[in-house]
């Protein structure tokens, strides 16, 4: 008997030791579209592709990249209603923390939340694993006390295992887009040039042409907040790039 006896379980291991259910969320994952991150010394940027399947889709109600705490923020690549739902369960935990502890949930505290529910999804019966992998940006404790907060970059898969990344890319042509990122990061890169490069590594694989309204690019500075660039934001930056 052979792993696809075990494919519709997924809380019963196959005989290789694989949960085949998390193995297909991942190909969606895989046929998502391009998101990418860079952590820089002085901030982080995230920028994913948002090309539609028509033009008569109204482009401004459209939303691949959301902030989750004033400097934190999360891109996807995957199930756009799988998204929504981690967006607000991730939204109510930073709020439970904000009013616990009086500040801004640290992003490492919001990705192992995060991962926590995502997990959860892989062990229970009548359920089955987030169709998402995420890219989560913001600003972590330090434990220098001359630098209270740091740029950090985190991926989180269906599985609930995460990472932390100095530069990552997921979804459709993720393995040429880090490819590409291996060559060109540096580890006293800023965040213009991450910036710069973020939407280089995007060009690469991109289908069709690249404009300031099928990208999203959202960023956060040290010690500032995470914001999503306006379309005449990312024009200025798409026209400096060429």
């Amino acid at each position: 008997m052979g792993d696809s006896a075990y494919s519709f379980s997924l809380t019963t291991f196959s005989r290789t030791g694989k949960l085949l259910q998390i193995e297909y969320a991942l190909n969606a994952v895989a046929n998502g579209r391009t998101c990418l991150g860079i952590c820089a010394v002085d901030g982080v940027v995230l920028a994913t592709d948002k090309k539609l399947p028509s033009v008569l889709v109204d482009v401004k109600n459209v939303h691949k990249m959301e902030v989750v705490t004033p400097t934190s923020g999360v891109c996807y690549s995957g199930v756009g209603p799988d998204y929504r739902v981690l967006v607000k369960r991730a939204r109510k935990s930073s709020q439970v923390y904000s009013r616990t502890y009086g500040q801004d949930e640290p992003v490492s505290q919001l990705v192992k939340s995060t991962a926590g529910v995502m997990q959860e999804y892989t062990q229970r019966g009548g359920v089955r694993p987030f169709g998402v992998s995420l890219l989560i940006a913001g600003l972590d404790c330090s434990s220098d006390a001359a630098s209270s907060h740091v740029p950090a970059l985190y991926q989180v898969d269906p599985s609930g295992a995460y990472f932390a990344w100095k530069a990552t890319a997921i979804g459709k042509n993720y393995v040429s887009a880090k490819n590409f990122l291996e060559k060109r990061w540096t580890s006293d890169m800023e965040l213009e040039d991450a910036i710069h490069t973020a939407l280089l590594t995007l060009r690469e694989g991109f289908e069709g042409e690249m404009t300031a309204h099928n990208i999203e690019v959202g960023i956060v500075r040290k010690g500032g907040k995470f914001e999503v660039l306006t379309p005449s934001q990312i024009q200025d930056y798409l026209d400096e790039a060429n």
